[in-house]
């Protein structure tokens, strides 16, 4: 095994197979990599949604815990895929949506990476600002923030441009820096925090409280199923070899730990309601200002810290992913070159939706969506790993980045209309039944009084569907390996051969080479 690069070296790999060779990370750096990306402000803005909601503490603790654990439960599965095909997740989904199909998971990291990357940089931004005029008395104006927004924007890409290690060098920071800032907020808050704080809902039976609770529920399990489409590009650099069992329980860990951000959020805005209530206002949220609001003068700086660490710990794990995505659908760019293309596009977008658009207090709204329609995608991935008995061919999972034609996963004409069709399906019917109170109400929003099903109908769907169209649909015998299907039928169809564009066919690779 070679040595990892310098930090300095900018990362040369693309989407393509990287080589046994240069897999020098480990469980614990993808668990580094995905709680530090998580462990930062834009966390904390989530974590208050349960009091924005009207919950009370321990309810809102409640919906919490649901969230995060559910949502790690979803997401700890599609670690995998990095260690076993070595590449990206959206890549890996060639298998079962198809060459061309693999496209859905490109766009849907692209949407989960703006999103996150804007609540990253709008929430970081805002606590930096608000910190430095708390502190030195800077100006608080649209100046001020757009230098702030630009300087983080400017951080993260050039973090993503060095590429893998520098991120996971950054994160190796952030995890422990962040953590211990957060940690020290209890003594910050501490006397002010009351858990006995009510909330709307008194008791249980109250009409409202269901929507909020479910509601709360979902945003906080948006935050671990947003890494689904991400966890690939950091566990590709695992070796083949490792335990799977090792990289579920550093994909799974990672999330559960965030309930310490989450639970700063939680125990803030509960005491931000009481103590500065127009900050928690649903019409007009602001939690970063209400943080500073009710902060000591001493953990103004610890404050600006965690809004420095926190904006470049989730920017680079957001904006790296799609910049490589990104240069595998577009193959004339490379990684460094898309990384750049997307970083530019998504701090534009940043700016425009905080200056000119307004859709700060709507972005969590949107992220919420994208999520549903990821989860379906991400049950379909895992099912086909269990079908598949975790058997791919590399070789074959790189067509469309060569652009070649044919080979295991080529189904038709590039697509596999089972796991399109069940994914699609699903994603359709679950936007069908969102309900984020005072939000978003889908058409079919309110048959369940109210409350939000739309995560359960999604993930249903897409299980039962995807399930019923391998068994009545089977695919060709070819894609399943040497040992054959799990839980569904396989037919006799044959696979055509790989070939170039122009029709030549491409010299056989060996398998798992």
């Amino acid at each position: 095994m070679s040595e990892s690069p310098a930090l300095t070296e900018v990362e040369s790999y693309g989407v393509e197979r990287i080589a046994d060779a240069d897999r020098t990370a480990t469980p614990f750096d993808l668990f580094r990599v995905a709680f530090g990306g998580a462990n930062t402000f834009a966390t904390c803005v989530l974590g208050a949604f349960p009091v924005l909601f009207g919950l009370s503490f321990w309810q809102g603790l409640a919906a919490t815990l649901l969230g995060v654990v559910g949502g790690s439960l979803i997401l700890a599965p599609l670690a995998v895929f990095g260690p076993c095909n070595g590449t990206n997740n959206a890549v890996s989904s060639s298998a079962h949506l198809g060459v061309h199909g693999r496209i859905v998971g490109s766009f849907l990291s692209l949407l989960t990476a703006i999103a996150f990357f804007s609540i990253s940089v709008w929430s970081s931004g805002d606590a930096l600002v608000g910190g430095a005029h708390r502190l030195m008395g800077v100006p608080q104006n649209d100046g001020v923030f757009a230098l702030a927004y630009g300087v983080f924007g400017a951080l993260v890409l050039t973090v993503c441009v060095y590429g893998f290690r520098f991120m996971l060098f950054v994160n190796k920071i952030a995890v422990v820096a962040a953590s211990t800032l957060f940690v020290l907020g209890f003594f910050a808050f501490v006397g002010d925090f009351d858990p006995g704080y009510q909330g709307v809902f008194p008791s249980t039976a109250t009409a409202g409280f269901w929507p909020a609770f479910i509601g709360s529920a979902l945003i906080v399990l948006s935050n671990p199923v947003s890494f689904g489409a991400f966890l690939g590009d950091w566990a590709r650099y695992i070796p083949a070899d490792t335990s799977r069992r090792k990289v579920v329980t550093a994909a799974f860990a990672s999330q559960i730990a965030t309930i310490l951000p989450f639970f700063f959020g939680l125990a803030t805005a509960s005491i931000i309601a009481k103590k500065a209530a127009p900050y928690m206002d649903a019409g007009t949220p602001n939690y970063v200002g209400g943080l500073l609001a009710i902060s000591p003068g001493w953990y103004f700086l610890p404050v600006c810290l965690l809004a420095l660490i926190g904006g470049l710990s989730t920017g680079t794990t957001s904006l790296y992913g799609t910049g490589l995505d990104f240069s595998s659908v577009f193959t004339r760019f490379s990684r460094v070159q898309a990384t750049l293309f997307v970083g530019v596009l998504s701090i534009g977008f940043i700016f425009l939706g905080r200056f000119a658009a307004n859709l700060s207090q709507s972005i969590s709204t949107f992220a919420t969506l994208i999520i549903t329609c990821t989860a379906p995608w991400m049950i379909i991935m895992v099912l086909g790993y269990v079908t598949r008995r975790g058997w791919y061919d590399p070789d074959s999972l790189q067509v469309f980045n060569r652009r070649q034609r044919g080979g295991r996963y080529w189904f038709h004409h590039g697509w596999n209309w089972r796991g399109m069709g069940a994914w699609l399906t699903a994603a359709v019917l679950a936007l069908l039944f969102v309900n984020v109170p005072g939000q978003f109400v889908g058409p079919l929003g309110d048959l369940a009084g109210g409350a939000d099903i739309s995560l359960p109908v999604g993930l249903a769907t897409a299980s039962l569907l995807y399930l019923a169209l391998l068994w009545f649909f089977p695919e060709p015998r070819e894609v399943y390996g040497p040992q054959g299907p799990r839980l569904v039928r396989a037919s006799d169809a044959p696979v055509p051969p790989i070939t170039t564009e122009a029709g030549a066919p491409v010299p056989a690779v060996a398998e798992g080479a």
